[in-house]
């Protein structure tokens, strides 16, 4: 999950413009969402209870918008 924020901020350093500026930049940054969320997905319950702060279902419910919308 660290990768894909990593790789993220790699590609877009936090630059609107640069996201929307480059269809190549976009999907690497969709997929890298996709990616993370999955990867929550398959976090144990005690990793999830560790993170309180963190809305895991929210993540989720963001990686279906990303595949299926």
């Amino acid at each position: 999950m660290l990768e894909c924020a990593g790789r993220i901020d790699e590609y877009v350093g936090g630059d609107e413009a640069r996201f929307r500026g480059s269809r190549l930049i976009e999907g690497a940054v969709v997929r890298n969402l996709q990616t993370l969320a999955e990867s929550s997905q398959r976090l144990t319950d005690a990793i999830k209870a560790s993170e309180p702060d963190v809305p895991w279902r929210a993540i989720a419910g963001f990686r279906n918008i990303l595949v299926h919308d």
